[in-house]
Protein backbone atom coordinates (compact mmCIF):
# COMPACT_ATOMS: atom_id res chain seq x y z
CA UNK A 1 0.00 0.00 0.00
CA UNK A 2 0.89 3.36 -0.32
CA UNK A 3 1.08 5.85 2.80
CA UNK A 4 -0.04 9.37 2.09
CA UNK A 5 -0.12 11.63 4.88
CA UNK A 6 -1.63 15.11 4.58
CA UNK A 7 -1.33 18.08 6.89
CA UNK A 8 -4.56 19.94 7.37
CA UNK A 9 -3.77 23.05 9.30
CA UNK A 10 -3.46 24.30 12.75
CA UNK A 11 -6.70 23.63 15.15
CA UNK A 12 -6.99 26.79 17.50
CA UNK A 13 -7.48 27.51 20.92
CA UNK A 14 -10.42 27.03 23.34
CA UNK A 15 -10.71 23.60 22.86
CA UNK A 16 -10.95 22.66 25.84
CA UNK A 17 -14.24 24.85 26.24
CA UNK A 18 -15.86 23.55 23.21
CA UNK A 19 -15.45 19.82 24.09
CA UNK A 20 -17.90 20.28 27.13
CA UNK A 21 -20.74 21.22 24.28
CA UNK A 22 -19.33 18.73 21.80
CA UNK A 23 -18.80 15.73 23.83
CA UNK A 24 -22.12 14.25 24.76
CA UNK A 25 -22.56 14.06 20.54
CA UNK A 26 -19.43 12.26 20.26
CA UNK A 27 -19.30 8.95 23.02
CA UNK A 28 -20.15 6.52 20.31
CA UNK A 29 -17.22 7.04 17.74
CA UNK A 30 -16.52 10.57 17.61
CA UNK A 31 -16.35 12.57 14.32
CA UNK A 32 -20.34 13.04 13.16
CA UNK A 33 -21.31 11.95 9.79
CA UNK A 34 -20.67 14.37 7.94
CA UNK A 35 -19.61 12.40 4.50
CA UNK A 36 -23.04 10.50 5.03
CA UNK A 37 -24.00 6.89 4.75
CA UNK A 38 -21.93 6.65 8.11
CA UNK A 39 -24.26 6.53 10.53
CA UNK A 40 -23.61 3.83 13.32
CA UNK A 41 -20.38 3.39 12.52
CA UNK A 42 -17.40 3.29 14.79
CA UNK A 43 -14.39 4.96 14.43
CA UNK A 44 -12.32 2.22 12.92
CA UNK A 45 -15.21 1.31 10.27
CA UNK A 46 -15.47 5.22 9.35
CA UNK A 47 -11.37 5.05 8.84
CA UNK A 48 -11.53 2.51 6.86
CA UNK A 49 -14.37 3.29 5.09
CA UNK A 50 -12.76 6.61 3.75
CA UNK A 51 -9.04 5.44 4.08
CA UNK A 52 -8.14 8.13 6.04
CA UNK A 53 -7.81 9.53 9.72
CA UNK A 54 -6.78 12.30 11.81
CA UNK A 55 -4.20 12.54 13.97
CA UNK A 56 -3.61 15.51 16.75
CA UNK A 57 0.01 16.17 17.35
CA UNK A 58 1.63 18.71 19.48
CA UNK A 59 5.02 19.69 17.60
CA UNK A 60 7.45 18.14 20.26
CA UNK A 61 10.18 16.95 18.61
CA UNK A 62 11.33 13.77 17.71
CA UNK A 63 8.06 12.73 18.78
CA UNK A 64 6.04 14.46 15.95
CA UNK A 65 6.52 17.63 14.43
CA UNK A 66 5.76 19.08 11.34
CA UNK A 67 8.58 19.81 8.50
CA UNK A 68 8.48 21.31 5.24
CA UNK A 69 4.85 21.19 5.32
CA UNK A 70 5.28 17.27 5.98
CA UNK A 71 4.54 15.78 9.58
CA UNK A 72 7.71 13.69 10.85
CA UNK A 73 8.78 12.00 13.85
CA UNK A 74 8.65 8.64 15.66
CA UNK A 75 5.49 8.57 16.56
CA UNK A 76 4.24 9.39 13.11
CA UNK A 77 6.42 6.58 11.79
CA UNK A 78 4.15 4.29 14.01
CA UNK A 79 1.35 5.41 13.23
CA UNK A 80 1.89 5.49 9.41
CA UNK A 81 2.69 1.81 9.97
CA UNK A 82 -0.34 1.08 12.09
CA UNK A 83 -2.88 2.86 10.24
CA UNK A 84 -1.52 1.04 6.30
CA UNK A 85 -1.88 -2.26 7.85
CA UNK A 86 -5.10 -1.48 8.93
CA UNK A 87 -6.25 -0.50 5.81
CA UNK A 88 -6.03 3.03 6.35
CA UNK A 89 -3.22 4.92 4.12
CA UNK A 90 -4.64 9.05 4.09
CA UNK A 91 -3.04 10.61 7.56
CA UNK A 92 -4.08 14.08 8.46
CA UNK A 93 -2.17 15.94 10.85
CA UNK A 94 -3.85 18.72 13.24
CA UNK A 95 -1.37 20.84 14.92
CA UNK A 96 -3.01 22.38 18.43
CA UNK A 97 -1.53 22.94 22.06
CA UNK A 98 -0.91 20.16 24.40
CA UNK A 99 -3.77 21.06 26.72
CA UNK A 100 -6.05 20.82 23.98
CA UNK A 101 -5.19 16.63 23.14
CA UNK A 102 -7.48 15.17 25.13
CA UNK A 103 -10.54 17.73 25.08
CA UNK A 104 -10.47 17.94 21.09
CA UNK A 105 -10.01 14.41 20.96
CA UNK A 106 -13.48 13.74 23.17
CA UNK A 107 -14.74 16.88 21.02
CA UNK A 108 -14.58 15.03 18.10
CA UNK A 109 -12.08 17.20 16.38
CA UNK A 110 -9.42 14.58 15.76
CA UNK A 111 -9.49 10.53 16.32
CA UNK A 112 -6.01 10.04 17.44
CA UNK A 113 -3.48 11.76 19.38
CA UNK A 114 0.05 10.98 18.19
CA UNK A 115 2.08 12.67 21.14
CA UNK A 116 3.82 10.22 22.91
CA UNK A 117 2.19 11.22 25.79
CA UNK A 118 2.60 9.74 29.07
CA UNK A 119 0.05 7.51 30.27
CA UNK A 120 -1.18 8.87 33.75
CA UNK A 121 -3.83 8.02 36.02
CA UNK A 122 -5.74 11.68 35.88
CA UNK A 123 -5.21 11.15 32.13
CA UNK A 124 -6.26 7.59 31.48
CA UNK A 125 -10.12 8.85 33.49
CA UNK A 126 -10.70 11.52 30.71
CA UNK A 127 -9.27 8.97 27.69
CA UNK A 128 -8.23 5.63 26.29
CA UNK A 129 -3.99 4.62 25.96
CA UNK A 130 -2.55 1.96 23.83
CA UNK A 131 0.34 -0.49 24.83
CA UNK A 132 3.00 1.00 26.18
CA UNK A 133 4.85 2.28 23.20
CA UNK A 134 7.90 4.44 24.47
CA UNK A 135 10.05 4.85 27.96
CA UNK A 136 10.72 8.18 28.77
CA UNK A 137 13.84 9.70 31.11
CA UNK A 138 13.69 13.62 32.50
CA UNK A 139 16.90 16.22 31.55
CA UNK A 140 17.23 19.39 31.98
CA UNK A 141 17.73 22.15 29.43
CA UNK A 142 20.48 24.67 31.34
CA UNK A 143 22.67 27.48 29.29
CA UNK A 144 25.81 26.89 27.81
CA UNK A 145 28.16 25.74 30.97
CA UNK A 146 25.20 24.71 33.78
CA UNK A 147 26.13 27.93 36.03
CA UNK A 148 23.68 26.66 38.64
CA UNK A 149 25.28 23.13 38.40
CA UNK A 150 21.45 21.49 38.15
CA UNK A 151 21.27 17.95 37.76
CA UNK A 152 17.95 16.79 38.55
CA UNK A 153 15.12 18.26 40.11
CA UNK A 154 15.75 17.63 43.43
CA UNK A 155 18.95 19.68 42.77
CA UNK A 156 16.38 22.45 41.33
CA UNK A 157 14.42 22.06 44.96
CA UNK A 158 17.73 22.45 46.82
CA UNK A 159 18.78 25.47 45.37
CA UNK A 160 15.52 26.88 46.90
CA UNK A 161 14.40 30.51 44.92
CA UNK A 162 17.62 31.28 43.66
CA UNK A 163 16.70 28.73 40.52
CA UNK A 164 13.96 29.55 37.81
CA UNK A 165 12.10 26.06 36.40
CA UNK A 166 10.36 26.01 33.10
CA UNK A 167 7.67 23.56 32.81
CA UNK A 168 5.41 22.44 29.90
CA UNK A 169 2.40 22.79 31.48
CA UNK A 170 0.28 19.96 31.30
CA UNK A 171 2.94 17.93 30.93
CA UNK A 172 4.46 15.27 33.44
CA UNK A 173 7.52 17.23 34.59
CA UNK A 174 5.04 19.74 35.61
CA UNK A 175 3.47 17.01 37.94
CA UNK A 176 6.92 16.49 39.04
CA UNK A 177 7.41 20.00 39.97
CA UNK A 178 4.46 20.20 41.44
CA UNK A 179 5.13 16.77 43.72
CA UNK A 180 7.85 17.97 44.89
CA UNK A 181 7.33 21.59 45.94
CA UNK A 182 9.05 23.36 43.67
CA UNK A 183 7.73 26.90 43.68
CA UNK A 184 9.74 28.70 41.75
CA UNK A 185 8.35 28.16 38.20
CA UNK A 186 7.22 29.46 34.80
CA UNK A 187 5.18 27.59 32.78
CA UNK A 188 4.85 27.48 28.72
CA UNK A 189 3.00 25.97 26.09
CA UNK A 190 5.36 23.72 24.14
CA UNK A 191 8.84 22.80 24.23
CA UNK A 192 10.18 24.99 21.74
CA UNK A 193 9.09 27.81 24.34
CA UNK A 194 10.68 26.33 26.92
CA UNK A 195 14.25 26.21 25.35
CA UNK A 196 13.87 29.63 24.04
CA UNK A 197 13.09 30.75 27.94
CA UNK A 198 16.16 29.52 29.28
CA UNK A 199 18.08 30.80 25.82
CA UNK A 200 16.66 34.71 26.98
CA UNK A 201 17.63 34.21 30.90
CA UNK A 202 14.11 33.94 32.23
CA UNK A 203 14.68 30.78 33.35
CA UNK A 204 17.29 28.57 34.60
CA UNK A 205 16.45 25.43 33.82
CA UNK A 206 13.55 23.91 31.39
CA UNK A 207 12.71 20.30 32.25
CA UNK A 208 11.57 17.66 29.93
CA UNK A 209 11.86 13.95 28.30
CA UNK A 210 15.56 13.90 27.51
CA UNK A 211 14.76 12.32 23.74
CA UNK A 212 13.50 15.25 23.59
CA UNK A 213 15.76 18.07 24.81
CA UNK A 214 18.86 16.04 23.54
CA UNK A 215 17.26 16.21 19.59
CA UNK A 216 15.93 19.68 19.76
CA UNK A 217 19.33 21.32 21.37
CA UNK A 218 22.07 19.53 19.02
CA UNK A 219 22.90 22.06 17.34
CA UNK A 220 22.80 25.11 19.74
CA UNK A 221 25.58 26.99 20.51
CA UNK A 222 23.68 28.48 24.24
CA UNK A 223 22.46 26.14 26.00
CA UNK A 224 22.88 22.48 26.98
CA UNK A 225 21.08 19.35 28.09
CA UNK A 226 22.23 17.63 31.58
CA UNK A 227 22.40 13.87 31.86
CA UNK A 228 19.09 11.81 31.37
CA UNK A 229 17.75 10.84 35.06
CA UNK A 230 14.46 9.07 36.34
CA UNK A 231 12.93 11.62 38.41
CA UNK A 232 12.30 10.16 42.43
CA UNK A 233 8.79 11.29 44.22
CA UNK A 234 8.82 9.88 48.05
CA UNK A 235 10.73 7.61 47.42
CA UNK A 236 9.66 5.71 44.03
CA UNK A 237 10.90 5.96 41.04
CA UNK A 238 8.52 7.33 38.63
CA UNK A 239 8.16 5.45 35.22
CA UNK A 240 7.33 7.33 32.20
CA UNK A 241 5.65 5.52 29.65
CA UNK A 242 4.18 7.49 26.41
CA UNK A 243 1.50 5.98 24.20
CA UNK A 244 -1.64 7.09 21.45
CA UNK A 245 -4.45 8.06 23.07
CA UNK A 246 -7.78 7.57 22.23
CA UNK A 247 -11.87 8.15 23.30
CA UNK A 248 -12.77 5.64 25.31
CA UNK A 249 -15.75 4.58 23.41
CA UNK A 250 -13.05 3.79 20.56
CA UNK A 251 -12.36 0.32 22.11
CA UNK A 252 -12.37 -2.00 18.52
CA UNK A 253 -9.99 1.12 17.36
CA UNK A 254 -7.64 0.78 20.21
CA UNK A 255 -8.04 -3.16 20.16
CA UNK A 256 -7.42 -3.16 16.46
CA UNK A 257 -4.35 -0.89 17.22
CA UNK A 258 -2.75 -2.48 20.20
CA UNK A 259 -2.65 -6.22 17.90
CA UNK A 260 -0.91 -3.89 15.07
CA UNK A 261 1.74 -2.35 17.42
CA UNK A 262 2.89 -5.33 19.28
CA UNK A 263 4.28 -6.33 15.60
CA UNK A 264 6.26 -3.50 16.33
CA UNK A 265 7.37 -3.60 20.29
CA UNK A 266 7.35 -7.77 19.84
CA UNK A 267 10.25 -7.10 17.71
CA UNK A 268 13.51 -4.83 18.87
CA UNK A 269 14.81 -4.54 14.77
CA UNK A 270 11.26 -3.45 13.86
CA UNK A 271 10.97 -0.74 16.33
CA UNK A 272 14.58 0.38 15.94
CA UNK A 273 13.69 0.44 12.18
CA UNK A 274 11.10 3.01 12.85
CA UNK A 275 12.41 5.02 15.97
CA UNK A 276 16.14 5.09 15.84
CA UNK A 277 16.29 7.52 13.12
CA UNK A 278 14.98 10.14 15.25
CA UNK A 279 17.44 9.44 17.80
CA UNK A 280 15.42 6.83 20.32
CA UNK A 281 17.25 3.63 21.71
CA UNK A 282 16.54 0.21 22.82
CA UNK A 283 16.33 1.86 25.91
CA UNK A 284 13.25 3.05 24.85
CA UNK A 285 11.13 0.19 23.88
CA UNK A 286 8.98 -1.16 26.39
CA UNK A 287 9.29 -4.02 28.52
CA UNK A 288 6.86 -6.47 28.29
CA UNK A 289 5.52 -6.99 31.50
CA UNK A 290 4.64 -3.25 31.59
CA UNK A 291 1.06 -2.58 30.99
CA UNK A 292 -1.43 0.37 30.45
CA UNK A 293 -3.81 -1.14 33.29
CA UNK A 294 -0.43 -0.87 35.77
CA UNK A 295 0.37 2.81 34.66
CA UNK A 296 -3.27 3.85 34.91
CA UNK A 297 -3.37 2.77 38.36
CA UNK A 298 -0.40 4.46 39.47
CA UNK A 299 1.25 1.30 40.52
CA UNK A 300 4.55 2.24 40.36
CA UNK A 301 6.13 0.30 43.52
Amino acid sequence: MTRRTTRIGIATAAIGTLALGLLAGCASGGGGDEGGGTEGMSTLEKAQESGSITLAIASEQPYSWVEGGEPTGATIAMHEQIFSNLGIDDIKIEEVDWNSLIPGLNAGRWDVVSAGMSILPDRCAEAAFSDPEIMYTTALVVPKGNPKDLSDLDSVLDAGGDVTLAVQSGAIEEGYATDLGIANTVQVDSAQAGIEIVQSGRADAFALTAVSMNWMTKDLDDVETTDAFVQEIDGVEQIGAGATVFRQDDTDLLEAYNEELAKITGDEASYLDLVEPFGFTAENLPPADLTTEQLCSGDLG
